[in-house]
Order: C-alpha cells, then sequence, then structure tokens
C-alpha cells in the first residue's frame, strides 16, 4: 500500500530514509528490513514502472544449500548439482558420507541408477601438471561417489597459479572413504593438514606415496599411522622435513604394513629404520632404501630381523661399509631372501658379497650395478654359494673381466636362467680356453651390452658353454663379426626365440641368413638396426621367418626391393616393423 515516487524520498520519516539505496537517476531500490532478507528479491523503481526481478537461488548462504544438496535422493543428483558452478561443487565435494540424508520421506525416487562401476569396485583417477588443482579434486570426489568409490588417486605436479593443496585433499577425505591407493608428487603446496584430512576420513588407506613434498612433517605419519591401521605400502621420497619419528608411529600402529621405500629423506637414520624393522607388530617383505645417512647399524638390523624380507634394494649409502654387508650375510636373518640389489655402494667388495651369497641360500635374482670395489674373485666366490641363483645382472663394474664372468657360469647352481653384462668396460676379449666342463644348460637369456672389448672369441665361448640359449641380446658390440656369432648359431640345442644385434656394425647379410635358415620357425623378435645387412637379409627373413612379429631394420642398407619380399610373403606374421633411417 505504500506510494512511491521517483527521484524524492518514499519515507516522510527522515530517519527511515536509510532503507533506500539510490542506483542512479531515476532509479531507487527499496529493501525493507525484515527477518530472512538474505532470501527477499529486490524491487527495482525506475520512473512509474516497478520493475520484481525473479528470485535466484543464488542468494541462499552456503548453510542453506549445504543442507538441501545433503537431502537429495541419490549420488547421481549431486553430481548434476555439483556441475551447476564452482561453489555449488565445492558446497557438495564437502558433505561427508556420515552427514548424507537418507531419510526419503518425500518418497522421491532416484530417476538415474547409480551405475558404470569398474570390475573390482573402485575407479582410479591420475591429474598431472596443470589439471591438477582443487576444483578438479572436488569434481573426482563428487563424480566417484556415486560409481563405485575412488579406489586410487594419484597427483602427480601442481598447476602454478591454483594447485593442489589441503582444500583439495579435505574434498577426497569427504567423498572418497574408499580410497585405498594416494600418490602425491611434486605437491609443495600440500601441507600436513591435507594428510590429517586423509587420514580421518580415508581409513582404508593401503598406499601411500609422497614424492618431493617440502611442506609434510612427522605429524601427517602420526596421523596416518592412527587412521589408517590398514597401511600395507609406503613411498617416501624427497621429504626433507620427515624424520625418524614418523617411521616410529607407522612400526607401533600399522600392523599390515609390507613394503617400505624410503629415498633422500637426510633426517632418517638409524633409528627410523631400525624400528621399523625390529618391531613386532609386522613383518616387512620389501625394503628399498636410497640416498640414506644411515650406517653399517641398519644394516646389521635387517640381517637379524628380516626373517620376512624377500625383496632388498641398496642404493647410494656412502656411510655404509664393507663392515655393515659382512654382518648383514652372517645374521641368517635373510632366509627367504629372493631378489638384492645394491648400487653405487662402496661397502660391496669381495668379502662383503661372498657373506650375502652364504646367508642367503634361497636368493634368485642379483643385480649388481656401480660396485666399484667387486673384482672377479668376490663374483666367483659367490657364484659358489649361491645355489639358488637364477638371474645375474652386473652394470658398471669395471673391475669384472673375462675371468670372473665365466667363471660365474661355470659355477653358478643348476638354476640360473639370465646373465646379463652392461657396460663393463673390464671385459677384453681373450681367448681363455676353458677346461672340459659340463655346459650350463640352465641359461636361456644372454644380454651384454655397449661392453668394447666382448668380442668373437667370448663369443664362440659363449656358444658352447650355453647350448640352451633362447634369447639372445649383444647390443653396441663392434667386436662382435660373422666369426663369433656363426659358432653361437651352429651350436645350438635350442632354437632361438628373441633376438637382438642392434649395433652390431660388423655384422653381414651371411649371419642373417643362416640365422633365418637354422633358426627362423621358432624366431619371434629380431632387431638388426645398424648392421650391415642389405635386401639379401630381407628376402630370407620372409622366407624362413614365418613366426616373427616384431622387426627393426632402422639403419639399415635396404631398398624397396627387400620391403616389397616381406609384402609379398603370405607367411609371415609382422606386427611391427620399423625401417627409420634407411635413405
Amino acid at each position: 500500500s505504500d506510494n512511491f515516487f521517483p527521484g524524492g524520498s518514499i519515507y516522510p520519516n527522515p530517519k527511515e530514509s536509510s532503507l533506500l539505496f539510490s542506483l542512479g537517476h531515476h532509479v531507487d531500490l527499496y529493501f525493507p528490513h525484515h527477518k530472512g532478507s538474505r532470501i527477499s528479491p529486490p524491487i527495482v523503481f525506475s520512473g512509474e514502472r516497478v520493475e520484481k526481478k525473479n528470485p535466484s537461488i543464488e542468494i541462499l548462504p552456503d548453510e542453506c544449500l549445504f543442507e538441501i544438496f545433503r537431502r537429495l535422493p541419490g549420488g547421481q543428483e549431486r553430481s548434476s548439482c555439483a556441475c551447476v558452478s564452482k561453489r555449488w561443487l565445492t558446497l557438495v565435494s564437502n558433505i561427508h558420507r556420515d552427514e548424507i540424508n537418507d531419510n526419503n520421506k518425500g518418497g522421491v525416487v532416484s530417476k538415474v541408477e547409480d551405475q558404470d562401476v569398474e570390475g573390482d569396485g573402485y575407479l582410479s583417477r591420475v591429474l598431472e601438471g596443470k589439471k591438477a588443482t582443487n576444483v578438479r579434486l572436488a569434481a573426482i570426489a563428487v563424480g566417484t561417489a556415486s560409481r563405485g568409490g575412488l579406489g586410487k588417486l594419484s597427483i602427480r605436479g601442481s598447476n602454478s597459479t591454483c594447485g593442489v593443496t589441503n582444500v583439495g585433499l579435505r574434498a577426497i577425505s569427504r567423498g572418497c572413504p574408499s580410497l585405498r591407493v594416494l600418490s602425491l608428487w611434486d605437491s609443495s603446496s600440500v601441507g600436513d593438514e591435507g594428510l590429517f584430512e586423509i587420514a580421518d576420513g580415508c581409513h582404508q588407506l593401503e598406499k601411500l606415496d609422497l614424492c618431493h613434498c617440502p611442506a609434510i612433517t612427522d605429524k601427517s605419519l602420526l596421523a596416518v599411522a592412527k587412521g589408517c591401521p590398514n597401511l600395507k605400502d609406503l613411498t617416501i621420497e624427497g621429504c626433507a622435513n620427515i624424520e625418524n619419528e614418523g617411521l616410529q608411529a607407522l612400526a607401533r600402529c600399522c600392523p599390515n604394513l609390507k613394503a617400505i621405500s624410503i629415498k633422500d629423506c637426510p633426517l632418517i637414520g638409524d633409528q627410523g629404520i631400525v624400528s621399523m624393522l625390529s618391531s613386532d607388530s609386522f613383518t616387512l617383505t620389501k625394503i628399498k632404501l636410497q640416498a640414506l645417512n644411515i650406517t653399517d647399524v641398519s644394516l646389521a638390523v635387517i640381517g637379524h630381523y628380516g626373517k620376512a624380507v624377500t625383496d632388498l634394494s641398496l642404493i647410494s649409502l656412502p656411510n655404509v661399509s664393507e663392515k655393515g654387508f659382512w654382518v648383514m650375510g652372517n645374521g641368517h636373518g635373510l632366509q627367504k631372501l629372493k631378489s638384492f640389489a645394491v648400487t653405487s655402494c662402496r661397502g660391496v667388495t669381495d668379502l662383503g658379497l661372498e657373506a650375502v651369497g652364504k646367508g642367503c641360500p634361497n636368493l634368485k635374482q642379483l643385480c649388481l650395478h656401480k660396485c666399484a670395489f667387486l673384482s672377479d674373485k668376490g663374483l666367483v666366490s659367490f657364484a659358489k654359494t649361491a645355489s639358488s641363483l637364477e638371474s645375474l645382472q652386473l652394470e658398471e663394474c669395471h673391475r669384472i673381466t673375462q675371468f670372473g664372468f665365466f667363471g660365474s657360469l661355470l659355477n653358478c647352481g643348476a638354476k640360473l636362467k639370465a646373465i646379463s653384462l652392461v657396460n663393463c668396460y673390464g671385459i677384453k676379449d681373450l681367448n681363455l680356453g676353458l677346461p672340459s666342463v659340463l655346459p650350463c644348460k640352465s641359461l636361456r637369456s644372454l644380454s651384454i651390452r655397449n661392453c668394447p672389448g666382448f668380442g668373437d672369441a667370448s663369443l664362440a665361448a659363449l656358444g658352447k658353454l650355453c647350448p640352451q640359449l633362447q634369447h639372445v641380446e649383444l647390443s653396441g658390440l663392434h667386436g662382435i663379426s660373422d666369426a663369433g656369432f656363426l659358432p653361437l648359431l651352429e651350436t645350438r640345442e635350442a632354437d632361438l626365440v628373441k633376438v637382438n644385434l642392434s649395433g652390431c656394425v660388423n655384422l653381414s647379410d651371411k649371419a642373417v641368413c643362416i640365422m633365418a635358415d637354422l633358426h627362423g620357425w621358432t624366431l619371434e623378435m629380431l632387431n638388426l638396426e645398424g648392421c650391415k645387412i642389405s635386401d639379401a637379409s630381407l628376402v630370407a627373413i620372409a622366407k624362413n621367418c614365418q613366426l616373427l612379429s616384431d622387426l627393426d631394420v632402422s639403419k639399415c642398407a635396404i631398398t624397396d626391393s627387400g620391403i616389397a619380399a616381406l609384402a609379398r610373403s603370405n607367411q609371415i606374421k609382422l606386427q611391427i616393423l620399423s625401417m627409420s633411417g634407411c635413405s
């Protein structure tokens, strides 16, 4: 019943003029005071025309919208609402599972059934680089909730302007209680508060991977230890603020922990490693320690308490000496150890490796990389004691010569199946004159890469010593020619399946044609990159290699004629053909 006049006051009482807001000449906005004014639609006056704006749901406060969203009948409806705006997405993503009101008093039934569930019941999501933002995390939390739940989340890197923070992890913790695997890589904006949220909402977490997260400290591990008792696998890399206390908490509270990998954490020392290994609440099976300030004490504890350890990897441990490896081997605790890898550890000497061989009777795989103080004597002594060894890999061990290489083959047990030699510059092509011994018939795979001294004499000796080879890789060996390769082909008791001769620039058509003739009916993969071959080799391959599925003739002197021979073959089952650099 109020009368409105343009340009003047609508209230005779000047005290009430504060209720009128001027929007300019001839335009006034009337907003009377009353309870719930936030949802009153404004009335705009212009001249004699009165305009009443349609009410917008956007003027509802967050508390009201939150109450509406949590009462929606299904997850699909909440997902649809989250698509409206970032504000709605944020509100929906902050709804905890326990806060969803399942009392469907109005009898409304969700029109869309929750489907699209993966076979194992859990979804996986990966965010990388610019896509790693809080908004996307919120969308993942809402979208996966009605489709079986999020089981695996990997965040790699972060958007430089609006990257992932603790807010994003809070959305995941609220909407994804089924999360089992979480990986955070290069997430500098994620701190302890984010991990607190995960520990509080994701109690089923089984695997946690923290890589280069400088804001995360021991407090996070303490929270995870208390909130995630099902944790089985822990990886920590480049987290400078994590100390021994966090590992000690995990040792106390996570009875299911089976695997740990710790790299480049300067504040973690012997105390943390010892607590993980000497705990009575769980038994570790896989251990990887890299670039840590640990000493011989940690290795001694591994050797004594690692009774369940099956996989052990030690990389770049400058403070570990020969004594540590010797004590570890003589601790007689590593009875179940099957795989042992050592890289850049000065403590690996002849004495230490021999002790490991004696103390690990079930060792099947040994990988030695950059062991500068290991010589032929230690390798042969190890081979004599490691009766269960199946795979031996040597890389950049420059004190190993032909004597150590062939000595290990002669002394290894009857279970050795694969041997690999990479970048070992101590190897020289010598005519050793091997004694009359039983051949190593168990060996199936031979890989020798980038060993400049390995030549025809060594290859011919290998052919006699290992007649059952099926997989042969001779890569980057300029000293190999037809004279050494042909004896290897002719002494075979088993037929070759996979052959890699890339970079053997002195191999010619003769060797390839004879190989195709003798072993073509079993050959499945052949790499001749950089070899001195022509179309004649391709004609022989097309004629004899019916099972060949992968062929690489890059940087070879082949022409259209050779490729046409392959194309005309009705028997060959070629799937992959590489011919880059064939001008």
